[in-house]
């Protein structure tokens, strides 16, 4: 199981959201319910570990709707569709669209922890992800803004002797502010300088 991860039901069947949640509490999982998905957007949890099982046809905000909203936001909760109005074409769509798993009402109790406990594993790997990410951005942000202007260089390949002409100064001041730029960063590599760049998108700048 996921000890802190909670599982977001998101449905607007009185009914179905108390039965599924008491169906996974007693399976070991922690549950919140949301009667909507404007009460799920006003609820959102952030950084939070756990997934969400989202009905498609709900009043008011549509389980599509709030799957773009969350996109925009984002969310990195995984999300299983739990609907009994889908179809094929449903289920492609929510799939394109970055949905884990789309499943039908009613659904074996096998087939739902199954997809779960997927959703779960991949939503500890997504945080990790950003996790690492966010500790990348905050060491480049530590840089000065002339070890910055150096940093982006020497991941495009320029040379000492270019950068200087480009920037105006010695060979020499380069060499200095970019092996400060090394060590903030905690690189020993030209590969681990460009790794960093690549994930945070700075080549592509």
């Amino acid at each position: 199981m996921t000890g802190a991860a909670v599982i977001h039901v998101v449905d607007d069947d009185v009914s179905f959201r108390s039965s599924m949640s008491r169906l996974l509490q007693a399976s070991g999982y922690q549950t919140e319910v949301y009667e909507s998905g404007d009460a799920f957007l006003d609820a959102l949890p952030v950084g939070e570990a756990g997934c969400i099982l989202l009905d498609l046809q709900m009043a008011g905000l549509q389980g599509f709707e709030l799957q773009e909203r969350l996109v925009k936001t984002g969310n990195v909760l995984p999300i299983i569709f739990l609907t009994a109005h889908g179809d094929i074409g449903a289920g492609v769509k929510a799939i394109k669209a970055g949905a884990e798993d789309f499943l039908p009402k009613p659904v074996s109790r096998e087939a739902l922890f199954e997809c779960l406990d997927r959703a779960l594993a991949l939503n500890v790997q997504q945080r990790q992800q950003r996790d690492r990410l966010n500790a990348m951005r905050s060491l480049v942000a530590s840089l000065t803004p002339r070890e910055a202007e150096v940093f982006a260089l020497v991941v495009r390949g320029k040379l000492n002797k270019q950068i200087a002409h480009e920037l105006g100064t010695t060979v020499r001041t380069i060499k200095a502010h970019r092996q400060a730029a090394m060590d903030k960063l905690d690189v020993r590599s030209f590969a681990e300088a460009v790794s960093i760049a690549e994930r945070l998108g700075m080549l592509a700048q």
